[in-house]
């Protein structure tokens, strides 16, 4: 049976395309940007609020969730129009996307009625199972099962590396890694980050592996010595984010902080770590080649700086 797809969440279509379901899809979210291939579809989310610093989206999206806000639009009608005989959205954070009850609302009033795949991963385990949920969803469940097959081998050899590593230098000691998934106020990695950091060979203090993202103090990023500093802002791209980074060096404790680690790099938060897609496989290589400086684990393309 031909599908009609939709993608309400920007790791879903990446799933959505790597498994083969491109063609059947009909529409996607403001979000969805990769591949580029679909940026031709027709957009039926939008956000309500506007990007200007961190410290502002901060105040703007505490503000609607305090009023029971939604932080998004949804484009009811067009999405009724279209007929989808699938949905795939989210029901993990209200602020990355468009938020599942709105979603069903609109769903159940329509005949027939689409099947809503739901996408909660919060390891890198999870996020491999939502690829072959969608798989299966769509009518893709061998490529699904090949597409997972790959990614879980490629993750495998990032551990790898990391218990070589240890294995050779009985005194290692991992490198701690505070990772900056927002800068003001300071939200460090949660979920899968912090894991991947762990897989990676590194260990990440401040927020231990499946852990939502919460707010911490600076005292406390402070009192966990960093090696390396990572600032991959959630939604920011690498021109956002190096503003994000000039802004925070305009701090003292910050600037101490960047200049008692030994490395400090800036990534592009829209497109890496921050979705719970396949490119988080892209993200653990990418750390496995900052923590043990192997160039041949970089990722062709990879968005990012190394600022020291």
């Amino acid at each position: 049976m031909h599908q009609r797809i939709i993608s309400l969440l920007p790791s879903a279509a990446e799933i959505i395309c790597l498994v083969g379901g491109q063609p059947e899809m009909v529409a996607r979210s403001h979000e969805d940007d990769f591949p580029s291939t679909i940026q031709h579809l027709p957009i039926l989310t939008e956000a309500k609020t506007r990007f200007t610093t961190s410290a502002d989206v901060d105040r703007q999206v505490s503000e609607a969730l305090s009023q029971g806000n939604s932080l998004y639009n949804l484009d009811v009608d067009q999405l009724k129009a279209l007929q989808p005989s699938v949905i795939v959205t989210q029901d993990l954070c209200n602020v990355c996307s468009i938020d599942l009850v709105s979603v069903q609302r609109v769903a159940s009033k329509m005949d027939p009625q689409p099947e809503i795949v739901t996408l909660n991963p919060t390891s890198i385990a999870e996020v491999m199972e939502s690829i072959t949920l969608v798989g299966t969803a769509i009518g893709h469940a061998k490529e699904a099962a090949k597409v997972r097959a790959d990614l879980e081998g490629r993750v495998q050899k990032c551990k790898d590396v990391a218990a070589q590593v240890k294995k050779d230098n009985p005194d290692y000691k991992p490198k701690k890694v505070m990772f900056f998934e927002w800068t003001d106020p300071i939200y460090p990695a949660g979920h899968w980050t912090p894991e991947m950091i762990e897989m990676a060979g590194g260990v990440h203090p401040i927020n231990p592996p499946g852990i939502p993202s919460k707010r911490v103090s600076v005292e406390s990023v402070v009192a966990i010595d960093p090696d390396i500093l990572i600032i991959c802002p959630c939604g920011l791209d690498m021109s956002a984010t190096r503003k994000e980074y000039d802004i925070m060096m305009e701090k003292e404790w910050f600037r101490d902080l960047a200049n008692k680690a030994t490395t400090v790099a800036l990534v592009d938060g829209n497109q890496m770590f921050n979705r719970s897609g396949p490119r988080l496989v892209e993200c653990t290589e990418w750390l496995v080649m900052l923590l043990h400086d192997r160039p041949d684990f970089e990722p062709v393309d990879f968005p990012w700086e190394r600022v020291k």
